[in-house]
């Protein structure tokens, strides 16, 4: 890498085949409106299922579907209909991005015969190669690489997100954070540099700095559960924290002056819906679409959200009589899609709006 760097919901009615879901109880902050417009999601049918608490997927960039079969130890690939086309073995995986060489990056888990340890692990798989048989595909091992790296197993690996050039942050998280240098909250940079053999390797160049692993306002790395690129030409990241912070979901812009090179809080504090006090409790996943419109999902709400690129909430829906725990959503050609966890399945919407 060259530089560092959520409507107001009708009623609950029946529409041939989908259904339409009320707006759940909204953030606890007057400031927030429960009412916006008329727009509904409509869900879409039949509901994805046969997973066993699965915690993230992305739609890839060949337009298949990787879903993270957290229990099930898998890595499930799908067209768009949802048909199923093969799995890979992966142990816990919770997190999964794609780079622009088609090859998957996830964080797992992996378990030390020699030690009896379990470890957090990032994994890399080559599905070119296979030529996207993902049963077939080979298997590399990115962490943990070092004997340090062996002698941390409470250090785990939350997320996972590609830039355009195909460098690359995984999100680490850990209880050690006093280092100036190596604190566990941080984001890693890794980039695939090429060797004198002519082969490549997926190097850790180091940590983002300039990020507080324990601020408990904006740019910080407080026990980051999600990290997200945007798709393009950019080093911005919305992530999403589980620590001790007043603002859970943060989109960090990095900027290049003469005076300072790095990330800072791409919205103000206090000046738009997402930027308000503990408006989230667990966010889990993000996703962005091609307007800039952030989606977040909050386990502990058991809803979705929808943003636009200036904070302002535009969307909200769910409650526990939709969700049980949401840990990822994504957003594909109209369609938003809900990694229902702790309902072992993935559902579907499309928009009111959007409908012909």
């Amino acid at each position: 890498m060259k530089k560092i760097i959520i409507v107001s919901f009708v009623l609950l009615i029946s529409f041939a085949c989908t259904d339409k879901f009320s707006d759940p109880t909204f953030f606890n902050s007057g400031d927030v409106p429960t009412n916006i417009g008329d727009t509904v999601y409509i869900q879409q049918f039949p509901i994805w299922d046969g997973f066993n608490k699965p915690q993230d997927m992305i739609i890839g960039r060949e337009t298949f579907i990787y879903v993270a079969d957290t229990e099930n130890d898998r890595i499930v690939m799908m067209n768009v209909a949802g048909q199923f086309l093969g799995s890979k073995e992966i142990p816990k995986p919770i997190a999964i991005a794609q780079d622009h060489r088609l090859n998957l990056i996830i964080c797992g888990e992996l378990y030390d015969q020699n030690s009896g340890n379990t470890y957090s692990a990032v994994y890399k798989i080559n599905l070119v190669e296979a030529q996207h048989i993902i049963a077939n595909a080979k298997v590399d091992t990115i962490l943990p690489a070092t004997a340090f790296d062996f002698s941390r197993p409470d250090r785990k690996y939350t997320g996972v997100t590609v830039f355009s050039d195909n460098s690359y942050y995984i999100a680490r998280t850990g209880p050690v954070n006093s280092s100036p240098v190596d604190p566990d909250n941080s984001l890693l940079i890794f980039d695939v540099l090429k060797k004198s053999d002519g082969s490549t390797k997926d190097t850790l160049l180091g940590r983002v700095p300039q990020i507080s692993p324990i601020g408990t306002g904006l740019v910080s790395a407080n026990q980051i559960s999600s990290v997200k690129s945007f798709n393009k030409n950019s080093l911005d990241i919305v992530i999403a924290l589980k620590g001790e912070n007043s603002f859970k979901v943060q989109w960090l812009q990095y900027v290049e002056t003469v005076l300072f090179t790095g990330y800072i809080s791409k919205l103000q504090a206090f000046s738009s819906n997402l930027m308000t006090v503990d408006v989230f409790n667990q966010p889990e996943g993000i996703a962005i679409d091609e307007a800039d419109n952030i989606y977040v999902a909050d386990a502990a709400k058991d809803s979705v959200y929808k943003f636009n690129f200036a904070g302002d909430l535009l969307q909200g829906f769910g409650g526990s009589e939709i969700f049980d725990s949401p840990h990822a959503v994504a957003y594909n050609e109209r369609t938003l899609y809900v990694v229902d966890t702790n309902n072992d399945r993935i559902l579907r919407y499309i928009l009111s709006t959007e409908l012909d």
